[in-house]
């Protein structure tokens, strides 16, 4: 039996990816751009799982002249042997090993509070310090500088020291090399999006600036910075004054296929585990972004994918992307829908497209000063994808839609979460005495006001309906709630029943659907002779109920009509 290649599932650091073996899309010819475009800092924004990590590791093995503490100098060319750079030409070949490098990520700030956030990002910057230590060995760094440098090391560092540290090492950096430096930050907005769910936002934002304003718009030591985020945070309030930055949005063209899989790249890799005939149910689930012109796939979800299939732990595509925090945006975007909103949702869950002006520069704060704000988040956090752009009254517009199945099971699970929470806070019992008096009026109004105040998904389907009117009903506390339950000669769709049988009662309740408005009669009708023809009442006779009242509800959209047996 042939080995299979190791898939790489939670692997971001490029020299583990290419040293142990797993299989690697290559995406090298990122650092030939780089160069080729010369802008002095980059800022990549890209959703969550998106080969971020991954690529800035790379350009740091590509570029970085590593030197260990004792001096040692590192060869990190044979971790580029056979790949798409390597045949670039010289030109690029030459910037091979060259640089120092300083290699920060901010993806684990992540604490509840400003104080714990701080010191994980001082903690990140010390392992830098602690990395390149060897530079406090050179004569060209003057003392009183070593002694800034050894106050990091030390964990004794002021908050001037440390707002200015990617600085004061670039700087010791440059002295002991001789050339200047190129600074790698990843995830750069994590800290931010951290401090703004966990209500510290107007703390983190000033440290920020300060972190970055030394680093990227003041240093005279910076060859090239690459930064990478899910979104681009505006100039004003972090990148304060940097007209030296270069952002690259999910919009732009350029280095567009750099980030997730291009359907040649899914298909080669499918081909080598010999899944190649799971393509179009991979292109269906997974496919469906689109950054520039390109349409690309989730690799995270991929990759995850593939895993599972050749390793037969599932049969099926599964939702594998998740990012909680903006999952969080998903459930309040939901939870305060007002009726506008709650159709927007429909529409887009429906496959459906909505038109929103384009907000590329927004912040955190930002967020939930509009319900565009919103969408703009989802669309620029990866759930939502353009599809077309419009240009009217001097504003951009873009034309938005869910990106794939993935991407629309995690709105119809927040959807179906909102919901169930909604209706335990609710008080059916008009309903109940309805349906146990028979007022049809009162049933048919009181369900049609909730699927009113509802997001609806299934295209008003039955499955749709059954599900809604079952959980309706289930948190009451008088009647069991039984449903697809075989009786007599066929399956009823919903049952109430007391658990006591001698003075109890049953409710059985079959559901339709209809074609327009005016066939809601019809459906009641239909559904009430089923009832009658298939005998599902029988069952319920042998168990000793004799007080059982049935009824035929039939929908049209958010419209619902309940009629009761005779």
């Amino acid at each position: 039996m042939n080995k299979i290649v190791p898939i790489p599932t939670g692997v971001e650091f490029y020299k583990q990816m290419i040293s142990e073996g797993y299989y690697y899309v290559d995406k090298t010819l990122l650092i030939r751009d780089l160069l080729e475009y010369k802008n002095a800092v980059t800022l990549f924004t890209r959703p969550r799982r998106f080969g971020k990590t991954l690529a800035q590791s790379m350009l740091r093995a590509f570029f970085e002249k590593e030197i260990l503490s004792d001096g040692t100098e590192i060869d990190n060319s044979v971790y580029f042997k056979g790949k798409k750079i390597m045949e670039a030409g010289e030109e690029y070949l030459k910037h091979m090993g060259r640089y120092p490098v300083i290699f920060i990520s901010f993806k684990s700030a992540k604490q509840p509070t400003y104080e714990m956030a701080y010191l994980s990002i001082v903690d990140e910057i010390f392992n830098e310090f602690d990395r390149h230590s060897y530079v406090l060995a050179s004569d060209d760094i003057a003392e009183g500088i070593k002694e800034k440098y050894i106050s990091v090391l030390k964990n004794k560092a002021d908050s001037i020291t440390i707002a200015k540290s990617i600085a004061l090492l670039s700087r010791c950096l440059e002295k002991y090399h001789k050339q200047k430096v190129i600074i790698l930050i990843d995830e750069y907005d994590v800290p931010l999006e951290n401090a703004y769910f966990n209500g510290f936002y107007e703390q983190m934002v000033p440290f920020i600036r300060s972190l970055f304003e030394s680093a990227l718009k003041t240093n005279e030591n910076l060859k090239m910075a690459v930064v990478t985020g899910c979104l681009r945070i505006s100039r004003e309030s972090i990148f304060t004054g940097l007209n030296n930055l270069k952002v690259v949005s999910v919009l732009d063209d350029s280095y567009a296929e750099y980030f997730g899989f291009t359907q040649g790249e899914v298909n080669a890799f499918l081909e080598s585990y010999n899944i190649v005939h799971k393509k179009d149910e991979v292109k269906k689930w997974y496919n469906g972004y689109i950054f520039g012109k390109s349409e690309v796939y989730n690799p995270w979800s991929i990759t995850n994918y593939v895993k599972d299939i050749v390793y037969k732990n599932t049969e099926f595509p599964k939702p594998y992307w998740s990012n909680t925090s903006s999952n969080s945006i998903v459930r309040e975007l939901i939870e305060n829908a007002d009726e506008v909103t709650r159709g927007e949702i429909e529409e887009l869950i429906d496959w459906g497209t909505m038109e929103k002006p384009v907000h590329e520069d927004i912040t955190y704060g930002d967020v939930h000063a509009s319900r565009d704000n919103l969408w703009n988040f989802l669309f620029f956090t990866g759930y939502l994808k353009v599809v077309d752009k419009k240009f009217k009254s001097d504003t951009i517009y873009l034309v938005l839609k869910i990106p794939n199945r993935e991407i629309r099971s995690i709105y119809k699970n927040k959807v179906t979460e909102w919901f169930d929470s909604k209706i335990k806070t609710e008080d059916f019992q008009e309903l109940l005495e309805a349906f146990e008096e028979g007022n049809c009026d009162t049933v048919s109004d009181i369900i049609t006001d909730y699927l009113m105040d509802t997001i609806s998904f299934y295209d008003y389907k039955e499955d749709y309906y059954h599900g809604f009117i079952a959980g309706l009903l289930k948190h009451n506390k008088k009647y069991l709630v039984k449903s697809n339950r075989e009786s007599g000669l066929g399956r009823y769709d919903i049952v109430l029943k007391t658990r006591r049988i001698r003075k109890g009662k049953v409710i059985i309740i079959e559901l339709k659907v209809a074609r327009n408005i005016n066939g809601l009669k019809q459906g009641c009708a239909e559904a009430l002779e089923q009832i009658e023809r298939l005998h599902y009442d029988s069952d319920l006779l042998s168990e000793g109920y004799t007080d059982i009242v049935k009824y035929g509800i039939c929908f049209y959209k958010k419209e619902c009509l309940a009629v009761k047996g005779e």
